[in-house]
């Protein structure tokens, strides 16, 4: 049976929706490998992530046969993929990324879409009014269209009930693995990774894009207020992985004003294999978001089997288990008791440390590849 993907992010991206992309096809891969999986990549010379997967050559790969195709790849994205998938004798197509082809229905080509979130729908004021209209019409159209629809967070599905009026039936919850091998990095490799870096011997991890949403400065008013108690240990650092944007600038300015930034180790170029060592040589993880569709990092963190404080209000109590800490995304004061805690007390770091790997635990990827299994059998019956 031929099964396609809209491989763009896969082929693309390195953080987000290219992992989950990669994520997916690489445990259909390796626990249905009778399939044949058709990656579309609508610009083949932007498809070097892909060499992260085991058998990359085992992917069938479809891109652009036409000049027009070639030349206009995100048209042909959008419009010409039905007409290809047609002829390849395509059995279900599934969009990774929050959007379908339009014509796929009328194309006869049962679908089924992933959608992450619609944070710009819940928080529009983090996106351009161009940004807002394209992805309003995108989702609207994908959560039509498709025949299931996949919510990576039971808070995703909600929200899609809420703000897309999609039918509850219509949407199944399959949750997102994490990538990051932590079984294999040995000490050697933790000592280069510190020393790379110029690591600290303790410090707070954040991993994620340096932006407002994310809500980083909730960590530098969490120690603002720790030293205006008096409770600031002079020892205590954060080392922030991830993107650097305009607003990561601001942030930096924010906090020199502050006086904090001595405390703040900014990163934005870390190589995706030197990341598990980050995570193993934390004290603990804080990830303060404000909304996130599922919020990966948490995961991570409780794999890596480090504590973690995130923010409550969306989905990072499902990403993060019970073994995690929550406070409120504007309340600086909960988030400094709870830091100070966890870099005081090496026995609860232990404690949470153990409920985050047995949370862990449920995000196999034998248990997601049955959740997922089981959307492509409601759509395709008894042929998959």
């Amino acid at each position: 049976m031929k099964i396609a993907f809209d491989a763009k992010r896969a082929a693309q991206n390195r953080t987000g929706l290219g992992n989950y992309s990669r994520f997916i096809v690489r445990i259909l891969r390796r626990f249905a490998p009778q399939h044949d999986y058709l990656l579309c990549i609508p610009n083949p010379a932007r498809a070097s992530q892909l060499a992260d997967l085991p058998q990359a050559g085992a992917y069938t790969r479809v891109s652009p046969r036409t000049p027009l195709g070639r030349r206009f790849s995100s048209l042909w994205r959008t419009l010409m993929i039905p007409r290809e998938l047609r002829r390849q004798g395509v059995a279900l197509y599934h969009g990774l990324s929050n959007e379908l082809p339009l014509g796929i229905r009328r194309a006869g080509i049962p679908s089924v879409v992933t959608i992450h979130d619609v944070i710009f729908l819940h928080c529009p004021e983090y996106y351009k009014p161009v940004d807002r209209l394209i992805y309003r019409l995108k989702f609207r159209y994908a959560a039509r269209v498709a025949d299931r629809i996949i919510a990576v967070s039971q808070y995703t599905k909600h929200e899609l009930i809420r703000w897309l009026n999609v039918p509850a039936a219509k949407i199944d919850v399959v949750y997102q693995g994490q990538q990051l091998d932590f079984a294999r990095v040995t000490v050697e490799q933790r000592q280069y990774v510190r020393q790379k870096y110029h690591l600290p011997l303790r410090y707070i991890l954040y991993v994620g894009t340096v932006e407002e949403r994310k809500n980083l400065k909730l960590v530098a008013d969490a120690m603002d207020w720790l030293r205006q108690r008096g409770d600031l240990p002079e020892d205590m650092r954060v080392v922030a992985v991830g993107r650097s944007t305009p607003y990561a600038e601001d942030l930096k300015v924010y906090m020199r004003d502050l006086k904090l930034d001595k405390y703040f180790l900014f990163l934005h170029d870390v190589a995706f294999a030197d990341l598990p060592s980050f995570y193993l040589m934390a004290d603990f993880f804080a990830y303060p978001s404000r909304i996130e569709g599922f919020g990966i990092p948490m995961l991570e963190a409780a794999a890596a089997g480090i504590p973690a404080i995130g923010c409550t209000g969306s989905s990072l109590e499902e990403a993060g288990g019970e073994g995690a800490f929550y406070v409120d995304p504007d309340d600086a004061e909960a988030m400094a008791d709870c830091m100070l805690r966890l870099w005081n007390d090496s026995v609860l770091r232990k404690e949470r440390s153990a409920m985050g790997l047995a949370h862990a635990e449920r995000f196999s990827e034998e248990r997601l590849f049955d959740d997922l299994a089981e959307v492509y059998r409601k759509v395709l019956g008894g042929i998959w």
